[in-house]
């Protein structure tokens, strides 16, 4: 099984834009801490991105996608006196991944990641992506809330794709390239109700039990059993969403004999229980 598109399929990737005007100067816009990732896109003119302390000169064609959580100012002037352009325009908006606390995925996105006009001309898709995400919101025509929330989806794994080539990339990203752990992945995956051991997907994958363990959490940072926990949670979260299974179906479709030892699990891993995740994702 393809392990990013499963992860993918099963958490519940939202987004939208918010923001897309001409900003003329002296002009200042702060981010406030939030759980959802924030992305700017600079479509016209060039300004700063201030974070702790990170400063970057953005220009025009430069992407920036901004962890959760995290405090971050746009402005026309650096923090030296610097002066960007008279006028900028900017294209902002936020997405967010429904996904169980310390999945590697969402650790592997936790970052401030800039992707330059001359690296983003290089992913056609990406670039024309953001430009019709740009063209939808300022149409407003029938429909086009609707266009940008999907666009935006698409947009944030097209960023995953761009993080998974860049040489820089470590953790999980890695992990997905290696044969023998990406096998282990795509196993668990495919089959999380599984009795799944070490040493039976060391051998499925032709490692000792031993290396397996130590090779799987190197690359992934979680051990085996913590992963397919994360896998079992991520599928009875799409479960409970999508299907009219019961708790006690739910539980025994991701790999839980007991409704009880299921229900402790679901709590532990997404702090909440599963009557209540199912409840209020009818109203998201």
């Amino acid at each position: 099984m393809e392990v990013l598109s499963d992860i993918l399929r099963c958490m519940r990737v939202a987004g939208s834009v918010y923001f897309c005007d001409r900003l003329s100067a002296p002009w200042s816009k702060t981010f406030d801490a939030s759980e959802r990732a924030n992305f700017h896109l600079v479509r016209k003119g060039e300004c700063y991105l201030r974070s702790g302390e990170v400063e970057e000169h953005l220009a025009t064609g430069d992407f920036v996608f901004i962890e959760p959580d995290r405090v971050h100012v746009l402005s026309n002037a650096a923090a030296d006196g610097r002066r960007g352009s008279p006028q900028t325009v900017l294209l902002c908006g936020y997405c967010r991944l429904d996904a169980p606390a310390g999945h590697p995925l969402i650790e592997a996105l936790r970052s401030l990641t800039v992707v330059r006009a001359e690296e983003l001309a290089r992913h056609a898709f990406l670039k024309s992506t953001l430009e019709q995400l740009s063209n939808e919101y300022l149409a407003a025509t029938p429909g086009s809330e609707v266009v940008v929330d999907r666009l935006t989806e698409v947009l944030l794994v097209e960023l995953i794709r761009i993080n998974f080539g860049r040489s820089e990339t470590g953790g999980f990203i890695r992990a997905l390239y290696d044969k023998p752990i990406a096998a282990a992945l795509g196993l668990m995956h495919a089959e999380p109700a599984e009795n799944w051991t070490l040493k039976g997907l060391a051998k499925r994958v032709g490692l000792s039990r031993s290396a397996f363990a130590e090779r799987f959490h190197e690359l992934v940072g979680q051990t085996m059993f913590e992963y397919l926990s994360n896998v079992r949670m991520q599928r009875a979260q799409a479960l409970l969403r999508e299907s009219g299974l019961s708790i006690g179906d739910t539980a025994a479709r991701v790999g839980y004999t007991s409704k009880v030892a299921f229900s402790k699990a679901f709590k532990r891993l997404t702090g909440t229980t599963p009557s209540h995740y199912r409840r209020s994702a009818r109203y998201v």
